[in-house]
């Protein structure tokens, strides 16, 4: 098995190398004058199972292409098996058609990187399951519920919890969290103005006095989470927390967070964390490291991937 690391998020390559116990496979990303992106792999991986580990963050465009060159530089030098291994998977939000003439740009993204020449996809928490869908190869879509399970009955042990939906679309999500805890489930029907924007307009369930923990894939500009979190106060909850596969957090979030009753946000390192991320009193990571690096090992053996979540 060979890693090759791009530059989206080098220290969780590094995490998951050591977990390994592998080295991570010696190759340069780099950019030309004109910012055009070079790779070269400095090893042979000819007949080599090679996992690139690469999330397509911001800037998504130019993260995606640095995945798409090192596919093809690796389909070229003869890999036997190249895994795309994508912990957060831009553009999933464009899953359908929005409106007339407009794009189905995850489907996009899935032909590219196929034709690029990756075999397998390894991703985690989809924003849309039937993504999978979209490409003609195999796709693992992971889970971050069992990660988050463990952690919140660390933290939260003796405290009365309900796990809550912030809207109507994430309600399998957190009903799937709220049975492994074996605690109530609450969901908010909300109104959404425009992106990023949101208006709470019900809570279903009664949250009076529970510490309540909202559950939700992707945390972007923060706006529906922190509204969520208010409007559970209002209704007499004890405490708001978030947990959250993917920290996006674009423009003010962390400061739109840092000023709303978010007891605490928790997010994995799906994304590298920004200086403002890592600074902020009510944001905290937790690594996917492990998770990622057993799937691989289990991909590279042909073992079941799918009984790491039974």
């Amino acid at each position: 098995m060979k890693i090759v690391a791009c530059n989206s998020n080098r220290p969780l390559a590094e995490a998951v190398a050591a977990a390994l116990s592998l080295p991570l496979t010696k190759a340069s990303v780099r950019r030309f004058a004109d910012m055009e992106v070079f790779v070269e792999i400095h090893e042979n991986v000819r007949g080599e199972d090679v996992f690139v580990v690469q999330s397509t963050a911001y800037p998504a465009n130019d993260h995606l292409m640095e995945l798409l060159i090192t596919l093809d530089a690796l389909r070229r030098a003869s890999a036997k098996r190249i895994t795309a291994v994508i912990p957060y998977f831009g553009y999933a939000r464009q899953d359908r058609k929005s409106g007339s003439r407009t794009p189905i740009s995850a489907k996009l993204v899935a032909n590219l990187i196929t034709e690029a020449g990756a075999n397998r996809v390894l991703t985690m928490d989809l924003h849309a399951a039937q993504i999978q869908g979209f490409f003609d190869i195999p796709v693992d879509n992971l889970y971050a519920a069992p990660l988050f399970a463990r952690d919140i009955q660390e933290r939260y042990a003796g405290r009365d919890l309900m796990i809550v939906s912030p809207d109507v679309g994430g309600v399998v999500r957190a009903r799937a969290l709220a049975k492994r805890l074996d605690v109530d489930l609450a969901i908010i029907d909300k109104r959404r103005e425009r992106a990023g924007v949101s208006e709470v307009m019900n809570i279903i369930g009664d949250v009076d006095g529970r510490d309540c923990i909202l559950i939700d894939d992707i945390v972007d500009s923060g706006g529906t989470l922190c509204n969520a979190a208010a409007a559970l106060i209002k209704q007499g909850a004890r405490s708001a927390s978030v947990y959250t596969t993917h920290g996006v957090l674009s423009g003010g979030a962390v400061a739109r967070i840092a000023s709303s009753p978010i007891e605490m946000m928790t997010i994995t390192d799906s994304i590298l964390a920004t200086e403002a991320v890592r600074l902020a009193a009510n944001v905290r990571q937790v690594t996917i490291a492990p998770l990622l690096a057993e799937a691989m090992r289990r991909i590279s053996d042909e073992s079941s991937v799918s009984s790491l979540f039974d």
